[in-house]
């Protein structure tokens, strides 16, 4: 047997025991999945390096799609075991994860609370009220601020205590969704991008991600640790400096991976994150982030949002041209979804409007 032979059994082998450890969990399903793996040919001849590829996570379908419904698929499952009839979640303002999970509620007949954390300060009458913020009431859950810097699990907790009080059974969701049960969608997404590529005849080389609240880029790490995988995983950061961001992945991949039960310890050295594009703050645009946005509706007709994947394409960008992936050949781009963000967004591209 050839050296390329047996990697190839090794990874089969590899694959198989992931989803096996992966269907002794609780799981609904909710999302559209596998999600299409496209080429975007047209931003890889601008570019002029790798060929560049996209994970569509934006076609999960649930509420217009995006990265929560993997995540969503163990946490309700979770919740329904436990008997919960409610839900609690928290996130920012224009909250994809907000969004996800008041459908996912909807759609298995619970009730969903939502408590909003005022992180960029903006008075903006779209930002606050159009976007997720008007899906999220569409769905039927009930939507309450709080203020920038709140210990927002403990907002969590005292509402749980509120409804329990009132006969309820409350389930708390972490902003994102991004606990070692949510993160197995992730590990769950690893070993899709895996077997699809596999069954492409395709080497990938990166994965390159927008990462915030740690769920995604965790499960990621773990599931691809666990997979034995060298395909090099780059998370570009949209909220906490690089230091934190990257702390807070591997103590989640490494409680992921324990909880998977696949076996493997995870390397630290594998979770990488660039925090050069966060810009002013969190949910606050940049001009890499506009321009981004702008280029991929234009050359690949495709939409991102402002807050995560807007900025983790002006990472990708940016770091293609300036070298990073020189001798890769194959590059993947995750796209989180969350377009309906643009909607609370509307001034900031400086488009003309109509003309005569």
């Amino acid at each position: 047997m050839t050296h390329e032979a047996r990697s190839t059994m090794n990874s089969e082998t590899k694959l198989s025991q992931v989803k096996q450890a992966l269907e002794k969990f609780p799981r609904i399903s909710l999302g559209h999945l596998p999600t299409p793996l496209e080429p975007m040919d047209r931003l890889s001849e601008m570019l002029g390096g790798p060929r560049i590829w996209v994970k569509r996570d934006d076609c999960t379908g649930l509420a217009s799609g995006g990265n929560k419904t993997r995540k969503l698929e163990f946490l309700m499952a979770d919740a329904l075991k436990t008997g919960a009839d409610t839900v609690i979640t928290q996130g920012a303002t224009q909250s994809n994860h907000a969004r996800q999970t008041a459908a996912a509620c909807a759609k298995l007949g619970l009730d969903c609370h939502i408590l909003l954390e005022d992180r960029t300060g903006s008075n903006d009458t779209a930002y606050n009220f159009n976007g997720n913020v008007l899906l999220d009431q569409l769905h039927g859950s009930t939507i309450a601020k709080r203020p920038g810097g709140a210990d927002m699990q403990a907002e969590m907790e005292a509402l749980a205590a509120d409804l329990k009080a009132e006969g309820k059974r409350p389930y708390v969701i972490p902003g994102g969704g991004s606990n070692r049960i949510g993160a197995l969608g992730y590990v769950n997404c690893a070993a899709e991008l895996v077997e699809q590529a596999a069954g492409l005849g395709l080497k990938l080389d990166a994965l390159v991600h927008a990462t915030g609240s740690s769920g995604t880029q965790a499960g990621l790490v773990a599931g691809l640790t666990a997979l034995e995988s060298d395909i090099h995983l780059l998370g570009i950061g949209v909220r906490a400096p690089k230091e934190k961001q990257e702390g807070m992945v591997y103590d989640l991949a490494c409680k992921t991976i324990d909880y998977l039960g696949t076996g493997g310890a995870v390397d630290r050295e594998t979770v990488r994150a660039n925090c050069d594009y966060v810009g002013p703050g969190y949910g606050m645009p940049t001009e890499g982030m506009k321009e981004a946005l702008k280029t991929l509706a234009r050359l690949e007709g495709l939409l991102f949002d402002p807050v995560y994947s807007g900025k983790g394409l002006d990472g990708l960008i940016d770091q293609t041209r300036k070298g990073y992936f020189n001798g890769m050949d194959n590059v993947v781009f995750l796209h989180t979804g969350g377009s309906a963000a643009l909607f609370g967004y509307p001034d900031i591209f400086g488009l003309p409007g109509y003309r005569v």
